[in-house]
């Protein structure tokens, strides 16, 4: 793997500027270990970045401010600046300039993307209600990602080690989620987090589950009829091209551990999948926008208004959606390496094989 490859340029948005997104940023890459696996761009102005590291007074971040990308220096934090003027900061309050900043950061962020000025994003949390507008009308950052990169379909997909859920349906009302189940949907997210599974998270032969809509699965058409008519024909199509298995009763498969057997789950909606995974992933979890070129993913958490500016965020799902980031760019070079390459890939696996049988000799000789 070359230098490049091992110290990716990751952009970070800085998130609604009233809350937490600011501390938890500088709280992140205030570890000077943070530059040996990365060199982060920060989308922001150094007076906000200031104006925050006064409430973070134990943690020491020094930075270069950078104007545009050919001044980057891969032993330094860097902040692009995206605004000059000076703005109203108003930590723990839902204000229009902290949406409108926001969405600034954001934008910028997005194109360095695009134009492959940085390797990967992370994004942190923005609120809904003071970012969108006539010129930002998205419920959040997967729509715009997928206005951005001009692609028909992607998936949220949240991650936490080997446990990953994808959404069929996201941030709508519950009363609106039967409309939008559609055989249609189904097959185009299985086949999105089917294709990442394998590109962005290196597993050969991925097996997915599939959750019902309704209670017990419908209890075959006793409790609605979703399940029979449209998420069982749907899985029968996606099977003859990858491993999918459903549908199943969202609140015994969880219980039961069943989602342990699998490389991700597809959920009907947002709180179907949010809740297990938030309550599994404590502290640990990752959004990760599959089905775009680029690479971005962020905190399973949000703007947390009530604590902003008290020096009480945990940077911790943070720092693991950096840490993601960089595998999954990593995971995504290996990807395209083995495809131009198979005989690199099949020599792997051949010594992978190898090794399992040598260790599965050596337990053998020692019983």
């Amino acid at each position: 793997m070359n230098p490049q490859h091992q110290r990716p340029v990751i952009g970070i948005s800085i998130g609604d500027l009233n809350g937490i997104g600011p501390e938890i940023v500088i709280k992140a890459f205030s570890d000077a270990r943070m530059l040996e696996i990365c060199t982060p761009v920060i989308f922001a102005s150094n007076k906000l970045i200031n104006f925050y590291r006064k409430s973070v007074p134990e943690v020491n971040l020094n930075y270069q401010i950078i104007k545009d990308f050919t001044k980057i220096s891969h032993k330094q934090i860097h902040i692009f600046q995206v605004w000059e003027e000076e703005i109203a900061i108003t930590p723990g309050q839902l204000t229009e300039t902290g949406g409108k900043y926001a969405v600034k950061s954001l934008v910028a962020a997005v194109q360095a993307l695009k134009e492959n000025k940085i390797q990967g994003l992370v994004t942190a949390p923005i609120h809904k209600k003071n970012t969108q507008s006539t010129e930002f009308d998205f419920t959040g950052h997967t729509p715009y990602l997928k206005h951005m990169y001009g692609v028909n379909d992607v998936a949220m997909l949240m991650t936490s080690q080997n446990f990953r859920i994808a959404l069929l349906t996201e941030h709508i009302p519950i009363s609106e989620v039967a409309k939008h189940i559609t055989r249609e949907a189904i097959i185009s997210k299985l086949n999105l987090v089917n294709q990442s599974l394998i590109k962005d998270f290196g597993i050969d032969k991925p097996k997915i589950a599939v959750l019902g809509l309704n209670p017990h699965a419908g209890d075959e058409g006793l409790i609605g009829r979703e399940e029979e008519d449209i998420i069982k024909p749907a899985i029968k199509e996606a099977k003859h091209s990858m491993l999918v298995m459903g549908p199943y009763s969202a609140d015994a498969f969880f219980a039961r551990g069943h989602h342990e057997k699998f490389d991700a789950v597809l959920a009907m909606y947002h709180d179907q999948g949010l809740i297990p995974f938030k309550s599994f992933a404590i502290g640990e979890g990752v959004n990760f926008t599959a089905g775009i070129d680029g690479i971005r993913t962020s905190p399973d958490h949000g703007t947390a208004h009530d604590i902003a500016g008290k020096n009480k965020a945990d940077a911790s799902s943070f720092i693991t959606a950096v840490y993601e980031c960089i595998d999954i760019i990593n995971r995504r070079q290996e990807y395209a390496d083995n495809r131009r390459n198979p005989l690199k890939k099949m020599t792997s696996v051949i010594l992978a094989n190898a090794v399992d049988e040598a260790i599965a000799e050596n337990n053998d000789s020692s019983i």
